[in-house]
């Protein structure tokens, strides 16, 4: 029997789950959501009504119309008659690859870095605290044109090649530095070259399996087992073995001066070039800082245990320290990352034409399609970042202490 005092069925529920710990702050973040996502939908509307009285409707057509100019360094293939989705791509393909040339160089510069930061002789530590505090403290942009500009005026021009013998003067016979790039050998993929490739790649997942099975061994029974030469005759072996057993086939295109420039092999542009080593020192700087605050959290007396049992300073790093370090360092490792991808839309500086440069910049002004080419932009930068949190967040997690 219901008495005048007790609330109604639907108030007395709704008062049950604000007072339950167990509901209430999911009931909270709901409400929030909806309020937020009702924001969104009514500026998103408001935008779109808005769009559509000043004739400006939201439309992607303009992919598939002719780019009409050309760019100047292509992973693929492309030319000024390809649509301006194509040059999108190109210039998606461009901006992954002076990111990922930067991570892997700022991540090998910063380890050395952060590593000699800690170094017991004095001008050792001392260079690299310049080195660190230099670049940590000068703005990118500067240091991209400041390499670009010394690439240029200090490299000589294809011409000066020119003589009786011009691979005299090149590097090894193959390779030129010239003021408009870097020249190299291309390599030639015949039959057999896939098999060949496959070999290598089962090379470096060999190493990967040697070093993982060394370790263990070293932590079930503190037998060692050598790291360097073994890692390196199995990745270099087996491919040299089977390139000799397929009979070559894989050959090399090597640059030629013909004319005013080279002609055959790769070209690297000096504007990549400066990009990629810009971002590289000057990230691996913060990445440096990163190493040393890892190593110094590690207590000295894990260091100290290992030299007491007869292991040497390089192995006491590798196998003691920087293993531990790595919970502190990756987090901040994942945020520089992030920026190295974020900083490459600077390469408009020198004329690099990465996502920034054709999306957003050329095809932009030529089909004046802004809202669109920015949203486009907005929404390859957003996925390239989460994908890369992604990745680095499941290293962080393998990494990260296993309780019990």
């Amino acid at each position: 029997m219901t008495t005048l005092s007790d609330p109604p069925g639907g108030s007395f529920r709704l008062s049950m789950l604000l007072n339950d710990t167990r509901y209430r702050s999911y009931t909270f973040q709901f409400i929030a959501l909806v309020i937020v996502l009702g924001i969104f939908g009514y500026l998103g509307s408001n935008l779109m009504a808005n769009l559509r009285a000043a004739g400006l409707n939201i439309s992607y057509g303009f992919l598939g119309e002719s780019s009409n100019y050309d760019i100047n360094q292509t992973l693929i293939d492309y030319n000024s008659r390809s649509t301006h989705w194509r040059a999108a791509l190109v210039g998606v393909l461009n901006t992954m690859l002076v990111a990922l040339l930067a991570c892997v160089t700022a991540t090998i510069i910063g380890v050395i870095a952060g590593v000699l930061r800690l170094s017991p002789n004095w001008l050792v530590r001392k260079l690299m605290a310049g080195y660190v505090e230099a670049f940590r403290n000068v703005p990118v942009l500067i240091w991209i044109i400041i390499i670009f500009t010394i690439m240029t005026a200090v490299l000589p021009a294809p011409s000066a090649y020119r003589g009786e013998d011009p691979t005299a003067s090149m590097l090894f016979g193959a390779i030129a530095f010239t003021n408009r790039g870097l020249y190299l050998p291309a390599p030639v993929w015949g039959p057999g070259s896939l098999f060949l490739g496959l070999v290598f790649l089962a090379s470096i997942i060999g190493v990967f399996a040697y070093r993982r099975y060394a370790k263990k061994l070293l932590f079930d029974t503190g037998k060692l087992l050598p790291m360097g030469w073994p890692s390196l005759a199995i990745l270099i072996l087996p491919t040299l073995l089977f390139y000799f057993i397929l009979g070559r086939p894989i050959t090399l295109d090597y640059p030629a001066l013909a004319g005013f420039n080279f002609q055959g092999g790769t070209q690297i542009l000096g504007s990549l070039i400066a990009l990629w080593w810009a971002l590289a020192i000057y990230t691996g700087a913060f990445i440096a800082e990163n190493v040393r605050a890892g190593i110094q959290s590690v207590s000295k007396g894990q260091a100290e245990a290992a030299a007491s049992l007869g292991m040497r300073p390089r192995r006491i790093m590798n196998l003691v320290v920087l293993p531990q370090a790595l919970r502190v360092i990756i987090p901040p490792l994942i945020s520089n990352y992030l920026n190295i991808t974020k900083n490459s839309s600077l390469a408009i500086a020198v004329g690099y034409m990465d996502i920034t440069g054709t999306l957003g910049g050329i095809t932009l002004n030529q089909t004046g399609r802004a809202i669109e080419c920015i949203l486009l932009l907005m929404a390859f930068y957003l996925a390239i970042s989460l994908a890369i949190s992604a990745l680095m967040n499941v290293y962080n997690n393998a990494m990260q202490l296993k309780e019990r």
